[in-house]
């Protein structure tokens, strides 16, 4: 794998493959790191023995908690870290929270964060793990600015800058990294006046000259912003880790296929190399490893897009991990799926039925539709199409349950397929088979080594 390239790994999904299913597709790809949001106990377990560097995440809601308590850092430090360090699972990071300086937050987090950091830190020290595995903020780009563009123009923000410079005195004593989030596809999405060659890594027509530093992508530029940020407050040497860097490929005209894949391979080239301000390998984590049809669209629908993987394991597209010689991604192998049936409208409706508005808005709101609309894989269906889309998206999620495919008068149970073209029709997983299947697996195998023995 790239060195030090590792991958966000999400499960806000309705039918997640199950974690040993997962650890498996990251082995078979190369992935030898890793970074969680919580600290989920069958995801742990299933990395335990496999070698992958664990960054573990405390979700926000629990920093107060944590910051007025130092028992309650030490409780959760002995339950989600020191047991699953004692089950050989290799954690090398906590990350306390996640991107809770946002400037959407209204500074929620910001008089919690470093007494929780604080205190996680001690707890970690009280169990003897202070030397071995680090505490770190995964923050937004936003927390730094540059008012010319310049990277070398760059601060952090003045409302947050005495708050966030106690943060990184805390993180550079104890020896831990600065982690950051950066998206350029974000800068891209909300301004339309971007350049969009300077989102990606195949050079720009008006490349930035910040005193001799050459800047082609906007990746670089944003990543020595912060450098600067750090350098101009005395933390020149700090050590710098990505810690969400991806493009999604679907949910908005920007968000396909293949920009998802220029980028990412774009990103894959470019990370052994360095910036201008860091030259060398950069420390990241891909965002994100598969696809998950249950996190929030507040952001936009490409939220549930961000994957490499599809839903069931599935390659999005050619990926060389290791460089232009490597072979492509490995799907996820294990996994079952439900019948080949569909929940479509009924070719006897007529498109003025007055049912057909209320529910689609149903289907859409307990199914997926964010691959409908303009620019989207799906948004070259017609009404009926559309319609179609919404209905088999809740029905499959309802695990084909026929009573998911009875909206009043309008739909009908098919054995065709109804995708057509780049829009996908999904069957779901069938997650108890494959639950049945690696448990029978387990024991196959257990049976074999028995018998083995005996004869």
């Amino acid at each position: 794998m790239v060195n030090g390239v590792g991958v966000n790994w999400g499960i806000q999904s309705t039918h997640p493959l199950s974690p040993s299913t997962i650890v498996r597709l990251m082995k078979d790809n190369g992935f030898q790191k890793v970074k969680l949001f919580d600290a989920d106990a069958p995801t742990l377990n299933a990395l335990s023995k496999s070698d992958i560097e664990v960054m573990v995440g405390i979700p926000n809601d629990m920093l107060p908690s944590l910051a007025a308590n130092v028992q309650a850092a030490v409780d959760w430090v002995t339950k989600n870290v020191s047991s699953h360090v004692s089950n050989s699972v290799n954690i090398k990071y906590v990350a306390v929270g996640n991107e809770h300086f946002l400037t959407s937050l209204n500074g929620t987090y910001i008089g919690v964060t470093l007494p929780a950091l604080q205190n996680v830190q001690a707890a970690l020290i009280k169990a003897g793990l202070g030397n071995t595995i680090k505490v770190t903020v995964p923050l937004n780009a936003d927390v730094y600015q540059s008012a010319s563009n310049l990277p070398s123009d760059g601060n952090f923000r003045p409302e947050i800058s005495d708050s966030i410079l106690k943060i990184v005195d805390f993180l550079a004593v104890s020896g831990s990294p600065f982690t950051v989030n950066i998206y350029p596809f974000i800068s891209l999405y909300e301004n339309s006046n971007f350049p969009v060659d300077f989102a990606f890594f195949d050079g720009t027509q008006n490349p930035i000259n910040d005193n001799g530093r050459i800047y082609e992508n906007v990746f670089d530029a944003n990543l020595d912003t912060l450098i600067w940020s750090l350098q101009k407050n005395g933390y020149a040497n700090m050590s710098v880790v990505v810690g969400e860097v991806g493009w999604p490929s679907d949910g908005d005209i920007s968000a396909n296929l293949k920009n998802a894949q220029q980028f990412n391979q774009g990103f894959l080239s470019s990370v052994r190399k360095g910036t201008p301000m860091r030259t060398g390998p950069i420390e990241a984590y891909m965002f994100s490893l598969i696809d998950e049809d249950n996190k929030s669209i507040q952001p936009g629908n490409f939220e549930r897009h961000w994957g490499i993987f599809y839903f069931d394991g599935k390659p999005k597209y050619d990926l060389r991990l290791n460089g232009n010689n490597s072979n492509g991604l490995v799907p996820a192998s294990g996994v079952y799926y439900l019948p080949k049936s569909w929940c479509v409208l009924s070719s006897k409706v007529s498109l003025d039925n007055d049912k057909i508005a209320d529910s689609v808005s149903y289907a859409c709101e307990k199914g997926d539709c964010t691959s409908l609309g303009y620019g989207t894989s799906c948004g070259n269906l017609d009404t009926r199409g559309n319609i179609s889309y919404a209905f088999n998206s809740y029905y499959q999620i309802q695990d084909q349950d026929l009573t998911a495919c009875q909206f009043p008068g309008l739909s009908v149970v098919t054995d065709k397929d109804p995708s057509t073209g780049d829009c996908k029709f999904v069957v779901m997983i069938d997650t108890e088979a494959s639950t049945v299947d690696r448990i029978l697996g387990s024991v196959g195998m257990a049976l074999v080594a028995f018998l083995m023995v005996v004869m």
